[in-house]
């Protein structure tokens, strides 16, 4: 399946704003004192495939 530079671009943006959700609520996690490795867990698998999308972007622009 090819994916065009505008569908990587949308999955990017979405999920840099998912990204700065859940960092939110681990620091809210955080401040009350919760269980914070599940959100900690979610957001390094987000970098991973915000790398990985940033990859395919720059392969679609080359």
């Amino acid at each position: 399946m090819v994916v065009t530079k505008k569908e990587i671009q949308d999955q990017i943006t979405f999920l840099k704003s998912d990204y700065i959700r859940i960092q939110g609520d681990l620091d809210k996690l955080e401040a009350a004192g919760g269980n914070v490795q599940r959100a900690e867990a979610q957001l390094e698998r987000m970098e991973n495939e915000l790398k990985e999308l940033k990859k395919q972007l720059a392969a679609a622009e080359a």
